[in-house]
C-alpha cells in the first residue's frame, strides 16, 4: 500500500529539486533563519532537546554553504571566514543555550540573505 504524501511537503521538495543554484542559496539562508528563530524560541521555552535540534540544523545549513563556496573568487575567502565565525557562534549558543548569541547569528545571516537577494535582482536586470 502506498502512503499518501503531504501536498505541501511534495511542493517544497519539488521547489528545491527544480531551483537554480542562486535560489538554492536563498532557500538555505531562509532555512537557516527559520531554524535559528526556532532554536531561540525553544531556548526561551527551556526545551533543550528541541533547541539543540534546531541549532544543529542551522549548523548543517551554514556548513553546506561553506563547503559549496567556489574558492577561486576573493569574496569566497571572506564568506568562508564569516561562515566559520557563524559556526563557532552556533556551537557556543548550543552549548550555553544563549539567545543573545543566536540573535547575533540571526542578524548576520539576515544581512547575508538580504545581500544575496539584492545581488540576484541586479544580475536579473542585467540579463
Amino acid at each position: 500500500m502506498m502512503a499518501i504524501q503531504n501536498p505541501y511537503n511534495q511542493y517544497k521538495q519539488n521547489d528545491v529539486m527544480t531551483a537554480s543554484p542562486e535560489n538554492l542559496t536563498l532557500l538555505l539562508y531562509n532555512g537557516a533563519l527559520k531554524f535559528a528563530h526556532q532554536g531561540k524560541i525553544y531556548i526561551e521555552q527551556k526545551n533543550i532537546s528541541k533547541a539543540h535540534e534546531a541549532i544543529t540544523r542551522v549548523q548543517d545549513i551554514i556548513q553546506e554553504l561553506n563547503v559549496s563556496l567556489d574558492m577561486q573568487y576573493d569574496i569566497s575567502q571572506n564568506l568562508r571566514a564569516l561562515y566559520v565565525y557563524i559556526l563557532e557562534s552556533l556551537l557556543d549558543a548550543n552549548i550555553k543555550k544563549d539567545t543573545a548569541v543566536l540573535d547575533e547569528v540571526i542578524g548576520m545571516v539576515t544581512e547575508l540573505r538580504d545581500t544575496w537577494k539584492e545581488a540576484m535582482k541586479i544580475v536579473k536586470t542585467k540579463k
